[in-house]
């Protein structure tokens, strides 16, 4: 039995490289295995540690996590700071696929938030060493956060110190060969699409993580968020609808076999991350996260 284990955990670190290596050459069409596969938030389980969720996930057929650094499911922020490839190392053995890692500098979301320049030194610096272990543990997406609008701020001078900020740490993802990405989200900079796009012209090779829920909660219809799907990296569904930004599945108003059709449209050909939470951030506690996390599954598999 333990020899058996051992031969598991063996060809599961080397399935995770090899899948690594597909994402570092994008040479998606010629293994289709990759294409719109399902991953899921590590932050959907925040009482689970990530040994659990990697088991829990393989029970319902969903063999990649997306890495957060939240609560008791997240990766300790001072392990990756402290001593990065050993920490990114550890996640070898768990034999599971790690499309994405989302990174914040600071607790809470305003914390060192990149538009803020006082902080713009220390976030570099820290920037390299998460980097370091994306690398470690064959991450090979990361995304962080856009910025907030800091004391004094507007949103045009908040969106100029993210983009200078950006520029910055562009080069750093890039020698290491990993994809950096932002989440347009709630109370950010780039609250909506034309924001988002102004982002991404002003940092070449800035990619998103795109969750249209992040969007759709204030009041943008569908459609006009797909102009964003071209610029995707990686994508988080979970349902909304105007003034939620989580709602039940048959309780919102996003079209997901439509969405997954635009994502199709444009070439999309990376992990699908279902994202449903339980968290009191925009008040996230009223929905059976298990059950969303497999209606949505399903939803997938269906049109896929």
């Amino acid at each position: 039995m333990k020899k058996t284990c051992c031969a598991y955990k063996s060809y599961g670190i080397y399935k995770r490289y090899i899948l690594y290596m597909i994402y570092l050459s994008r040479n998606y069409k010629s293994h289709k295995e990759v294409f719109m596969r399902l991953s899921c938030a590590s932050w959907s389980f925040p009482e689970c540690n990530l040994p659990e969720i990697v088991d829990i996930l393989a029970a319902l057929g969903i063999d990649a996590v997306d890495l957060g650094i939240d609560y008791r499911s997240g990766i300790d922020r001072a392990l990756i700071l402290n001593n990065p490839s050993k920490t990114g190392e550890k996640l070898h053995i768990l034999g599971a696929d790690f499309p994405c890692f989302h990174y914040r500098f600071a607790p809470t979301l305003d914390g060192r938030n990149i538009a803020d320049p006082s902080w713009r030194e220390q976030n570099i610096a820290d920037f390299s060493k998460v980097i370091d272990f994306c690398k470690a543990a064959w991450v090979p997406i990361i995304f962080i956060l856009p910025g907030m609008i800091n004391a004094g701020q507007t949103v045009s001078s908040s969106l100029d110190e993210a983009i200078k900020t950006l520029n910055l740490l562009m080069p750093i993802a890039q020698e290491a060969g990993i994809i950096l990405a932002v989440e347009p989200h709630v109370r950010s900079n780039i609250e909506n699409p034309e924001l988002a796009l102004s982002m991404l012209e002003q940092v070449p090779g800035l990619k998103l993580m795109l969750d249209y829920s992040n969007i759709i909660c204030l009041g943008y219809r569908q459609n006009e968020i797909d102009i964003l799907a071209p610029h995707a990296a990686h994508v988080q569904l979970r349902q909304a609808k105007p003034g939620l930004v989580q709602t039940k599945l048959h309780h919102g108003t996003i079209n997901f076999p439509a969405l997954l059709g635009t994502l199709r449209d444009v070439g999309y050909e990376g992990y699908i991350g279902l994202k449903h939470t339980h968290q009191g951030y925009m008040n996230n506690m009223n929905d059976d996260v298990l059950t969303e996390i497999i209606q949505m599954r399903n939803l997938v598999r269906a049109y896929t």
